[in-house]
C-alpha cells in the first residue's frame, strides 16, 4: 500500500491510495468466500462453485464491490496515518482503478485541520464572578432535601387524602359525555398538590377516602397543548385506590449519624456549609474559564472546512441517538415526536458542532503559542483521576494508555485543559454593568427555596 497527498483549497486534501494487485486479489478471494453461499450456479450446490466459474457466469466484476470495500477498509486507516496530515473528517471515496491483476487505486478526499489565527488570548476581559456567602437558608434547604430523600413512606387507612399524599388513582375523563385520548388511566401514581394535573383537579381529591369515587370537574387552560381540548370543560370520574404519606425524619443528632459520617447535627451542618462553599467556588471557576475561553474564541479566526463540520455534526448526532437508547427511546420515535427528518436532526447539531471545533482548535493553538507541555507527573495524576472516576484499578488504566495513540490523545487533552487554565488565570475581571447585576439579583431573589 502506498499513499500520496494533494493539497486542495480550504483545508481539504486528496489522498491517492494504491493497494497492490496481490492484496486486491486477496480481497477478491475474501469477497468470494463471503458471497459464495448466496450465489446459485446451475450444476453446483450453493457454495461449491469456484470463484472463476461464478465470474465466468456473472461477469468479472461480480465480486468487485465487496472486494473494494474490504481493500478500502483494510488500507485507509494505515494510509491516513502514513500521509502525515491531521485528518478531521470522514473520507469521500472515489475508485479510479479496479481490475484483477492490477493495483487497486482509489482517492479519499478529506478535511485537514485548518489553520488558526489567534487574536488576543492573554488579558481578555471577563465579568467579575462574585461567590455568594453560604447562608443558614442554604444549609436548611440541603437539610430539607436530605430529609425528603430519607423519608419513610407509609400506608394511610385512618384518614382521607391530604396535600402531599401519594395516591393510586383511577380516572376516566369525558367532554360532553364523550371520552377523549389520554383521559383515562388506572392506578396512576399522583402526589396530591404537585401540580401535575390541570389546575383545580388535585384540590378536589383532598378529603376523599381510599375506595371512594367522585366526579371532578375542571376546565382545560386556553393555552393547553392539545388544541382540541383547550378551554373546554371536562368531567373526570375518579377513584382513590390507596393513600400513602411521606413521614420526614426529625432533624437531630440521630438523623446526622444515619445519613452522614458525623455524630452530631452541628457537625453535619458545618460539613454541608463547607461542601456548598466548595461547589460555589468550583462553579465560579468554571464560569471564569468559560467566559475567558469564549473571549479567546471570539478573537480567533478559523475557516472550518464543510466536511469537518459535517463529520462533527454526525458524531454528535450519533452520541445523542445513543443517549436516547439509554433512555429507552429509539431515534425514529424521537424524529417522529419532534417532526424532524434524519437530515434535519443531523444539521440541528451545527451550532454545537461549530462550538466544539472552534473551542478545541483555539485551545490547541494556545498550547502551541505558549509551548504548554505535560509532565510525567501531570500525566500520572490524570491516570489516577480516571481510575477514581471509573472505580477501576490504576494498573488497568495504565495498561490501556500504554499505546502511543492513547497516550498522545490523553496528553493532548491535558494540554488543552492547561490552556483553559492559562487563559482564565490571565484574564482581567471587570465589574458587571449595574443594570445586569441588578437583574441577576432580582432573578435570584425570585427563585423558590429548594
Amino acid at each position: 500500500m502506498s499513499v500520496s497527498v494533494e493539497k486542495l483549497e480550504k483545508s481539504m486534501a486528496k489522498l491517492t491510495i494504491t493497494v497492490s494487485a496481490e492484496d486486491f486479489t486477496k480481497a477478491l478471494d475474501k469477497a468470494y468466500t463471503r458471497q459464495k453461499n448466496r450465489i446459485q450456479v446451475p450444476g453446483f450446490r450453493k457454495g461449491h462453485a469456484s470463484r472463476q466459474i461464478i465470474e465466468k457466469m456473472y461477469g468479472a466484476g461480480v465480486f468487485f464491490e465487496d472486494a473494494a470495500n474490504f481493500a478500502i477498509n483494510d488500507s485507509y486507516p494505515d494510509a491516513a496515518r502514513e500521509c502525515g496530515e491531521k485528518i478531521c473528517s470522514r473520507p469521500t471515496i472515489d475508485i479510479t482503478q479496479i481490475e484483477e491483476g492490477k493495483d487497486f487505486i482509489y482517492t479519499a478526499e478529506v478535511a485537514l485541520e485548518p489553520p488558526v489565527e489567534l487574536g488576543q488570548y492573554k488579558g481578555v476581559e471577563i465579568e467579575k464572578v462574585d461567590v455568594k456567602e453560604v447562608t443558614e437558608e442554604d444549609i436548611d434547604a440541603e437539610l430539607k432535601r436530605q430529609q425528603n430523600a430519607n423519608a419513610k413512606i407509609t400506608d394511610v387507612t385512618d384518614r382521607p387524602v391530604q396535600n402531599g399524599d401519594m395516591i393510586k388513582l383511577d380516572f376516566d375523563g369525558s367532554i360532553d359525555g364523550t371520552p377523549f385520548d389520554g383521559g383515562k388511566a388506572e392506578n396512576y401514581d399522583l402526589t396530591v398538590g404537585s401540580g401535575s394535573f390541570i389546575p383545580g383537579f388535585e384540590e378536589q381529591l383532598v378529603g376523599m377516602n381510599a375506595g371512594e369515587e367522585k366526579d371532578v370537574t375542571v376546565t382545560f387552560p386556553e393555552d393547553y397543548h392539545a388544541k382540541d381540548l383547550a378551554g373546554k370543560e371536562a368531567v373526570f370520574h375518579c377513584r382513590v385506590n390507596s393513600i400513602r404519606e411521606k413521614k420526614l425524619p426529625e432533624l437531630n443528632d440521630e438523623f446526622a449519624d444515619e445519613v452522614s459520617e458525623f455524630d452530631t447535627l452541628d457537625e453535619y451542618k458545618a460539613d454541608i456549609k463547607k461542601n456548598i462553599e466548595v461547589k460555589r467556588e468550583e462553579d465560579a471557576k468554571t464560569r471564569r474559564e468559560n467566559e475567558a475561553v469564549d473571549a479567546v474564541i471570539k478573537n480567533a479566526t478559523i475557516e472550518i472546512p464543510e466536511a469537518m463540520m459535517r463529520t462533527q455534526e454526525e458524531e454528535l448526532a450519533d452520541q445523542m441517538a445513543q443517549n436516547l437508547r439509554y433512555q429507552g427511546m429509539n431515534l425514529q420515535d424521537f424524529l417522529k415526536y419532534t417532526n424532524m427528518s434524519e437530515e434535519q436532526f443531523i444539521t440541528s447539531m451545527q451550532p454545537q458542532a461549530d462550538r466544539t471545533i472552534r473551542t478545541r482548535l483555539t485551545l490547541e493553538a494556545v498550547v502551541k503559542a505558549e509551548n504548554i507541555e505535560v509532565s510525567d507527573e501531570e500525566f500520572d495524576e490524570e491516570l489516577q483521576k480516571i481510575a477514581d472516576q471509573y472505580k477501576a484499578p490504576l494498573d488497568e488504566i495504565k495498561k490501556y494508555y500504554e499505546s502511543d495513540e492513547a497516550k498522545k490523545s490523553l496528553t493532548e487533552d491535558i494540554a488543552v485543559q492547561k490552556a483553559v487554565t492559562f487563559v482564565a488565570e490571565n484574564a482581567v475581571e471587570v465589574e458587571k454593568p449595574a443594570e445586569k447585576a441588578k437583574d441577576e439579583t432580582a432573578s435570584d431573589e425570585a427563585k423558590p427555596e429548594a
